[in-house]
């Protein structure tokens, strides 16, 4: 049926001007490398980017092991990835997909391999994939994308009760706190179930201190994570994964298609029955391949355990997974960041960092509003993308959380702050964006004798230099950290860029300040810089 299937689109491409009146649908793919497995998923798309998957692949190709035991990829396991790709590119050939409506990635085992480098370029070499490499919180933001996705299918559904959204992979454990459907938190802990099975190995240990040793990690993670969000204030669970899919496959009730619900003294019941299987048992019982029974019990482990430490009352699995999430991502285009419920998590999880560091919120708060009119008004002038927008706001939230550590200097302790901190949201590149427009909100202009600034490309050295002349406008306007210069108009002549402010005719502090921060502005866009 899907080869019948597949000749008819093919046909349907070939014989296009017979359908000329009407627009037809097109094939995107998807390809996987994770730690398990390689997979593959073909959607079709229609004129109106919705998209049903068509065909799916998986084979199972223990990456994990190699890079969680040895720190590299073995020859071995090469080969096999290329020769699994290989036939993955057959596939597409039989799909008539291009190479453009293509999109593979790597996850936590290509991630951490020490000859990742050697990996992508025979990758490249032997197969034409070239292959994106995501970070975990890059891993976050997509499996966002597919709860969200899912959560709209189903009413009476939502992120509206506290939630913990968990994914337990091979390499990682990705957890998101939502209080009230906005993002508190988002965390990638390394470890998951490969990760567990070599450590217990390892130390020659026993199916019951896998258990203590993976109770006791999940207990440390929450006591973390209730100064961020008490633990007894979660009301559901949403869980992510192979292990959650079959436990919703066996004992779920189904909302729709995509989301299944289980209550949770059931899926807790369930997990201690599976315990008593051995892996033999769960082959035979589940149907699954060898290599998924043996993280069945740890995956499922991890949820039990943080599911018991919750109030949360039931179980939320959508049946929809990472490669789904680089689809939705995709066919929403560069711009997917400023969809308007996922740019306000961002901000959200932005928020919370710096109150997690005791920022002066007021401050905080109206800095980012000035910066953010500025750059409005100035837009013809930056040159830059509502992407750009996102992460000038973000950097202006967190501008100040260096104080936490010392005020002197503190925009080299903010640097560092937000270098080592998780936003929900944005990827390790806009991480060292936001972080070096933290680092220049004050004192010395960018130099390239600067290491972290002159390490970035140089399409994100003009964005930081842009952002952050404006931030130090910005931050300027509150000197005294005092908010009485209520607004503002912008008046752009020749070479001058004219402040007049509403609401106060005392602006003393802040003319000094603009003398001591506009340099950069001025060197920037070459307006002198004046407030009336």
């Amino acid at each position: 049926m899907l080869d019948a299937y597949r000749q008819v689109v093919i046909a349907g491409r070939a014989n296009g001007d017979c359908m000329s009146n009407q627009i037809q649908p097109r094939l995107e793919a998807v390809i996987e490398i994770g730690a398990t497995g390689i997979r593959l998923l073909v959607a079709e798309i229609s004129a109106t980017d919705e998209w049903v998957v068509i065909d799916r692949a998986e084979r199972a190709l223990a990456l994990g092991r190699d890079v969680f035991t040895t720190g590299v990829i073995s020859r071995e396991s090469l080969l096999q990835c290329l020769t699994i790709l290989n036939r993955y590119r057959e596939m597409l050939s039989g799909w008539a997909i291009l190479d453009s409506h293509v999109t593979v990635v790597g996850t936590s085992a290509i991630r951490e391999a020490r000859n990742r480098d050697s990996i992508l370029d025979r990758v490249a070499v032997k197969t034409g994939f070239r292959v994106h490499v995501i970070d975990g919180i890059e891993e976050n933001r997509l499996m966002y994308l597919v709860v969200e996705y899912a959560l709209q299918t189903a009413r009476g559904r939502s992120f509206k009760d506290n939630s913990v959204i968990m994914d337990v992979g091979g390499g990682s454990t990705e957890i998101m706190l939502l209080k009230q459907g906005k993002m508190v938190a988002a965390h990638s802990f390394r470890m998951g179930t490969v990760i567990i099975e070599q450590q217990i190995k390892a130390m020659m240990g026993s199916e019951n201190d896998m258990r203590r040793f993976l109770s006791e990690y999940i207990k440390t993670t929450v006591e973390n994570l209730n100064n961020e969000l008490q633990m007894n204030q979660i009301r559901q669970l949403i869980a992510i994964g192979n292990e959650a899919r079959l436990v919703a496959s066996s004992i779920g009730t189904p909302v729709t298609d995509l989301l299944f619900v289980i209550k949770r003294d059931d899926f807790i019941s369930f997990v201690e029955g599976i315990l008593q299987y051995s892996i033999e048992e769960i082959v035979q019982r589940f149907r699954v391949g060898y290599s998924d029974a043996e993280s069945l019990i740890p995956g499922l482990l991890g949820y039990k355990y943080l599911l018991e430490l919750t109030a949360a009352e039931i179980v939320l699995v959508p049946f929809l997974s990472i490669r789904e999430g680089v689809l939705i991502s995709r066919l929403a285009g560069p711009d997917h960041l400023v969809h308007e419920e996922f740019y306000s998590q961002v901000v959200a999880s932005a928020l919370n960092l710096g109150r997690k560091f005791h920022m002066d919120e007021e401050h905080s708060q109206y800095v980012t509003r000035i910066a953010l009119k500025l750059f409005d008004c100035l837009k013809s002038e930056l040159g830059l993308d509502r992407h750009a927008r996102l992460l000038l706001e973000t950097a202006a939230i967190l501008h100040d959380v260096g104080f936490f550590i010392q005020a002197k200097d503190h925009h080299l302790h903010g640097q560092y702050i937000v270098t080592h901190s998780d936003i929900f949201g944005v990827n390790k590149e806009d991480i060292n964006i936001i972080s070096n427009v933290v680092r220049y909100h004050r004192a010395e202009s960018p130099s390239p004798s600067h290491y972290h600034y002159a390490s970035l490309p140089r399409a994100d050295r003009t964005i930081v230099l842009k952002l952050a002349a404006v931030l130090r406008v910005a931050d300027a306007l509150d000197r005294g950290h005092s908010q009485h210069i209520e607004d503002f108009d912008i008046e752009l002549t020749k070479d001058t860029l004219y402040l007049r402010a509403k609401g106060t005719h005392h602006t003393t502090l802040e003319r000094l300040a603009l003398e001591e921060k506009a340099n950069l502005f001025e060197d920037v866009f070459g307006y002198n810089l004046v407030i009336v």
